[in-house]
């Protein structure tokens, strides 16, 4: 089966841009991922997040310009061609979003375990939450295995009469990982953090809520704009099985 559809529509979102005097506690909590170069640059982001990032980046005899070339390669987008093809949709999923669940669960499963340990008697701690962030790390990962290895390949050969069931075992597990999703946010009241809350755990709350985000428009992507192209179109009102997914 020939993919139908020769261009696939994708509209743009709008992405946060860090600065010098931006104080530290606030870009890990405003940029998902920059926990990660902060704690690699042994920035404290913390409690010394107080400061300006030109000032913690002085401190520590570092150059400001280089941590904010770092920060500006975390800034993500939606955004892709207006009008693209199947293949290069799919390159724009593996960009865009398989990379990007690589690189942001490990650093949220990290931020949970700490959470949860510094603040275990705290009757706000989101008890289970980094194990439930590592089972949706490890189901990510076979899922997007399956896509890269079979799927995809599949799909950029122009598909073929069978493509349908591989597609069908996707549409699944997606389902899967939107129940997974409701279990998220229900740990984390949406990924609200409590009154008084340090950076820490504020920052993984942000990060959570990108994950939800990214997931919820990844799924989206495949489901309602990737697989119809390739299928008889009747899948494609199929959600995401979350009830926080408005995949629409």
């Amino acid at each position: 089966m020939n993919a139908r559809a020769d261009h696939l529509d994708i509209a743009p979102t709008a992405t946060f841009v860090p600065s010098a005097d931006q104080q530290i506690g606030q870009i890990a909590v405003q940029l998902p991922g920059a926990t990660a170069v902060f704690r690699r640059l042994k920035l404290d982001f913390c409690c010394g997040g107080q400061v300006p990032l030109a000032q913690a980046a002085a401190d520590r005899g570092l150059d400001v310009s280089a941590v904010l070339a770092e920060l500006a390669a975390l800034q993500r987008s939606d955004a892709a061609p207006e009008a693209t093809s199947p293949s290069a949709l799919i390159d724009h999923i593996l960009a865009r979003y398989h990379e990007v669940h690589r690189a942001q669960l490990p650093e949220l499963i990290r931020m949970a375990r700490r959470v949860e340990a510094v603040h275990r008697d705290s009757p706000d701690v989101p008890a289970g939450l980094a194990d439930l962030l590592e089972d949706m790390h490890e189901e990510l990962l076979s899922h997007m295995r399956k896509e890269e290895q079979v799927l995809f390949p599949l799909m950029k050969a122009g598909g073929n009469p069978f493509v349908a069931q591989p597609i069908s075992m996707m549409r699944a597990e997606h389902v899967d990982h939107g129940a997974a999703l409701d279990k998220l946010n229900a740990i984390t009241h949406d990924a609200t953090p409590p009154l008084g809350a340090c950076n820490t755990w504020r920052a993984l709350y942000a990060g959570i809520a990108q994950l939800n985000d990214d997931l919820i428009s990844h799924i989206h992507l495949e489901n309602n704009v990737l697989f119809p192209a390739f299928e008889g179109g009747a899948a494609a009102s199929q959600g995401c099985g979350s009830s926080g997914c408005a995949c629409s």
